[in-house]
């Protein structure tokens, strides 16, 4: 199966000098823990709600001013939606993520492959390895 087949479409992503709380308001509203930032059309970074934790609070910073650039992860795990499923779980064990962005070969964001999406797609023993790698202590 390849990953087009399993990924979520529609994602929304943020630009990196939109304010954190603005972003807090939405992964509530819309249920997330991670958003991909864009600028000019190219995808940048993510944040995600441990990146806000551990980036800004734990830091000191002031939440009021701090944007997505300020915390984002700027070095981008993401995976192509013609590569077959177990390529992309592979790299995300790898790389201990629960998520990454889905570019096409265009180098555009088409979607994100999240765990939940994993879960539905993949045989079960793949699911299995992947929830083991992922949910271990780092």
């Amino acid at each position: 199966m390849k990953v087009n087949a399993a990924m979520h479409r529609g994602v929304e992503w943020c630009a990196p000098d939109t304010p954190i709380m603005e972003i807090a308001r939405l992964f509530r509203e819309k249920d997330i823990g991670a958003i991909p930032i864009g600028e000019n059309d190219r995808l940048v970074g993510m944040l995600t709600d441990r990146d806000i934790v551990c980036r800004g609070l734990a830091e000191g910073r002031d939440v009021a001013s701090m944007t997505a650039g300020d915390v984002m992860t700027r070095d981008i795990i993401y995976c192509w939606e013609d590569d077959d499923i177990e390529d992309a779980v592979h790299l995300m064990e790898e790389h201990r993520v629960r998520r990454v962005p889905v570019l096409n070969s265009d180098k555009r964001m088409t979607g994100m492959l999240s765990m939940g999406d994993i879960s539905h797609a993949a045989n079960p023993e793949l699911c299995r390895e992947f929830l083991g790698a992922v949910a271990a202590h780092h």
